[in-house]
């Protein structure tokens, strides 16, 4: 069967790394993360265009596309000290959502039997169902745990007719003994979405939801400190879902179902850092991400930089372990590259 390559504009690779081929293990044997596009939108319950949310990840940032990211803070390059690949896009026809999904699974777990972390570009939300599972089958089913970032708890049984769609993979990951319902964190809920009787069952397997004025209450970095422990408890790797609608919508306007009284993007990228940082993270996806109802590219931009914040952290993770340092949020930007300033001297000295 013919693939039909780049569904939505040019074939392009995530700011220019290296390309990999899905049916050529040998394009991704020696690679740390696998980049994969899931061009999908047939499970929106409001506004569609996310199937147009991977090549936006890929391509939106104002520095060249040369595949080198040094970052800042971490004082890595998440591009370079990692080997990163990016599969392209996998072939999600957004009218056969039980044919995309399972497309996707196949992908993904591919990816993590090679011993590869797969980073999935969305996408609505509804592919976190295959992301999560790929990386079971490998790691085992119970075996891994999610921090979920969401406006919504994507909690749902049946919507308009479906077992499937972006409000459901959350159940339907637990449903299926994949996930663990008493591993499952979800950070950022608010709004007026999901109903009691959802709630009901989610507090039945034992979720522990984050709703906005737990996490105003008693501070981001509390509740981060909470869901860690629980995420690291008897699973072996950690799933991090982000939905870029976390975030507030004057942060990521561009998404299909806005919810005021979100995330900063400040805080997402802090929290997305720490968790890469501090978590043995097996997989990552970044999804809800809806260029036509996009402004100025801001929700792409952020979401560009979700990615890289994780991959700079996975690299920053991986030196310290290697080396046996710690890396210090304090340290100046500068420290350590210049000749120390002489004591008292502070600029020339122009008195005689």
């Amino acid at each position: 069967m013919t693939r039909y390559g780049a569904q939505f504009g040019p074939d392009i690779t995530f700011l220019g790394v290296d390309r990999c081929d899905l049916d050529d293990s040998e394009s991704y044997a020696d690679a740390d993360v696998v980049i994969l596009g899931a061009p999908f939108d047939g499970g929106t319950s409001h506004r569609p265009g996310t199937r147009f949310g991977p090549q936006a990840i890929r391509m939106t940032d104002y520095l060249p596309h040369d595949g080198s990211r040094p970052s800042l803070a971490l004082r890595v390059d998440g591009l370079q000290d990692l080997r990163v690949v990016d599969a392209g896009d996998v072939e999600m026809y957004s009218g056969a959502i039980e044919t995309a999904l399972p497309a996707l699974e196949s992908a993904v777990t591919k990816v993590a039997s090679a011993g590869a972390i797969p980073v999935v570009l969305g996408g609505d939300h509804s592919i976190a169902f295959p992301d999560a599972k790929g990386c079971a089958n490998v790691l085992g089913h119970g075996r891994v745990s999610m921090i979920h970032f969401d406006a919504h708890a994507d909690t749902g049984n049946i919507e308009f007719g479906s077992l499937w769609g972006h409000g459901q993979p959350m159940r339907r990951l637990i449903e299926s003994g994949a996930l663990r319902g008493d591993r499952f964190l979800q950070i950022g809920l608010r709004g007026y979405w999901p109903p009691p009787e959802t709630l009901d069952w989610m507090a039945d397997q034992r979720m522990r939801s984050f709703e906005m004025t737990e996490i105003v209450h008693r501070g981001l970095e509390e509740c981060l400190t909470e869901a860690f422990a629980i995420a690291t408890d008897e699973c072996d790797g950690v799933f991090l879902s982000v939905d870029i609608d976390v975030c507030d919508p004057g942060h990521a306007p561009g998404t299909g179902t806005p919810e005021p009284g979100g995330l900063s993007a400040r805080q997402l990228l802090d929290a997305v850092r720490r968790i890469c940082l501090e978590l043995p993270v097996c997989g990552v996806d970044v999804v809800e991400v809806s260029p036509p109802y996009d402004h100025a590219d801001i929700t792409a931009a952020l979401a560009n930089r979700v990615v890289l914040e994780a991959l700079s952290a996975i690299a920053r993770r991986r030196k310290d372990a290697r080396d046996g340092t710690t890396w210090d949020p304090a340290l100046p930007l500068l420290s350590g590259r210049a000749a120390e300033i002489p004591h008292g001297h502070l600029g020339h000295d122009h008195s005689h």
